[in-house]
C-alpha cells in the first residue's frame, strides 16, 4: 500500500501521522505469520525534512525513513510507503501523489483555520477526480471541550469521509520528536493513549 499524509496547513500532525502509520504498518506486517522481510518505508517529501531530522535523533530509530520527493519510487523490499509530503504541494505533486498512492490521509485540527485550509486540499483533489481521501482529525483536546465533535458534524455536513477514531492532543508527540522515537517509547499513560489511537486508525486503513 502507498498512502501520502498530505494538507495545505502545517501544525496539524502531518509528519506525526507520517512516522505512526509507517510505524504501525511495519508492526502489523512483522506478527506472526506475516512476512519478516523490511515492510515499511517513509518517503520525507517535505523540504523542512522534519521526519528525517526527528529520525536522525534516534539510535537506532524503529522505521526505515528515505529523503525524497512525491516522484520518488519506493525500493524493492518494501510492503508499504508512507510519504510526508511537502507543506503546500504545488498541482503537479498533488497529481502525482494522487496518481501514485493508494490513500490520501489529510490529517486536521479542530479548528477554523485548519478547518478552512481543509477545504481548500478536498476541492484541489476533487478537481484532480481524486477520491480515495480520507479526513483524520488530530489534536482533539480532552472533553468536556468539544472541538472534536464540532469538527465531525462540519465534516459530516459537507459530505467529507473522515477516520472514525482521531488522535488525542498530547505534549507528548513533542517529546517523542525531540528524543528521536515513537510515541509508544515514551513512558507516559498518555503516551499510551495516544499511540493506541494511531494503532485504532490503522486498522481502519487496514479493514
Amino acid at each position: 500500500m502507498n498512502i501520502a499524509v498530505l494538507g495545505f496547513k502545517g501544525g496539524v500532525g502531518k509528519t506525526t501521522t507520517a512516522v505512526h502509520l509507517a510505524l504501525y504498518l511495519q508492526q502489523k506486517q512483522g506478527e506472526p505469520g506475516n512476512s519478516t522481510s523490511p515492510s515499511a518505508l517513509l518517503i520525507d517529501a517535505d523540504p523542512n525534512r522534519s521526519a528525517s531530522r526527528w529520525a536522525e535523533r534516534g539510535s537506532p530509530f524503529p522505521i526505515k525513513v528515505m529523503v525524497g520527493d512525491p516522484t520518488t519510487p519506493t525500493p524493492a523490499g518494501f510492503q508499504h510507503t508512507v510519504i510526508d509530503t511537502p507543506a503546500r504541494p504545488t498541482p503537479e505533486q498533488l497529481q502525482t501523489l494522487a496518481q501514485r498512492c493508494d490513500l490520501l490521509v489529510l490529517p486536521c485540527s479542530p479548528d477554523a483555520l485548519a478547518l478552512d485550509a481543509l477545504i481548500l486540499t478536498v476541492n484541489a483533489l476533487q478537481r484532480l477526480g481524486a477520491k480515495h481521501y480520507k479526513v483524520l482529525l488530530t489534536l482533539i483536546p480532552p472533553w468536556p471541550n468539544r472541538d472534536g465533535d464540532e469538527a465531525r458534524s462540519f465534516l459530516k455536513q459537507a459530505g467529507i469521509p473522515f477516520y472514525r477514531h482521531s488522535i488525542r492532543r498530547t505534549v507528548a508527540f513533542q517529546r517523542a520528536a525531540l528524543e528521536g522515537v515513537c510515541i509508544h517509547e515514551i513512558p507516559e499513560a498518555r503516551a499510551k493513549q495516544a499511540w493506541s489511537d494511531y494503532v485504532a486508525v490503522g486498522e481502519e486503513i487496514l479493514s
